[in-house]
């Protein structure tokens, strides 16, 4: 079973109908019982850093969401969902994420188009379960204001090119993090999905991905 964790911020829907499509049991919750029992958890989200971390400590699930990542469980984060698993952000003002992953989450600077919208390719960085099936150059949709600074760059399995790279992908151990849509970047994201999907029956399993 899959956890999709509502906190009042995301594209919940969006990310269930994918995963359901990949024939994936999926609930979505703020129930922290249910995401204890998760076999994988996503993190999915839109809006601004600050406000999902008071939403997220509100209902009482930023420890829910450590204790199941320390327990091993496969835990996925998506767009805003992936910058929340770092350690602080500087989106209006300095705040502190959910320190799964190190590193720094900061605005784009810079003379050009601000968010980054639209179809953009990826480079594939590093071998990873995520990857599989993914291909230097598939093209994903992006919708983003604020791009990852990982403190260990071994983490990032691929980026794209936009005024500079971009982590795109990100992964330590059983923590996982896509930047842009996966529901909304057709074969591509689906591919990705279903790859943490492996991943998830994988480690219930008790075998390598």
């Amino acid at each position: 079973m899959f956890a999709i964790i509502d906190y009042g911020m995301g594209n919940l829907r969006s990310v269930e109908k994918a995963l359901e499509t990949l024939g994936a049991e999926v609930t979505v919750t703020s129930d922290p019982n249910v995401v204890r029992m998760a076999d994988g958890v996503i993190l999915p989200g839109v809006g601004a850093f600050g406000d999902a971390m008071e939403n997220l400590r509100e209902a009482g699930l930023i420890p829910v969401i450590r204790d199941v990542v320390a327990a091993g469980t496969p835990f996925l984060g998506i767009c805003l969902g992936m910058q929340l698993l770092f350690t602080t952000s500087d989106e209006h003002a300095l705040f502190e994420g959910l320190n799964l992953l190190k590193g720094h989450v900061r605005m784009f600077q810079g003379d050009f188009k601000i968010p980054h919208i639209g179809w953009n390719d990826l480079t594939l960085r590093r071998e990873h379960p995520m990857l599989n099936g993914v291909a230097d150059g598939d093209y994903v949709y992006w919708v983003h204001s604020l791009v990852v600074e990982p403190t260990d760059p071994a983490v990032v399995l691929a980026t794209t090119d936009y005024y500079g790279d971009v982590p795109g992908i990100v992964g330590l151990g059983n923590v996982c993090g896509i930047q842009f849509h996966p529901e909304k970047s057709s074969r591509v994201g689906l591919q990705l999905l279903g790859n943490f999907v492996n991943i998830v029956t994988a480690a219930k399993e008790g075998v390598n991905a």
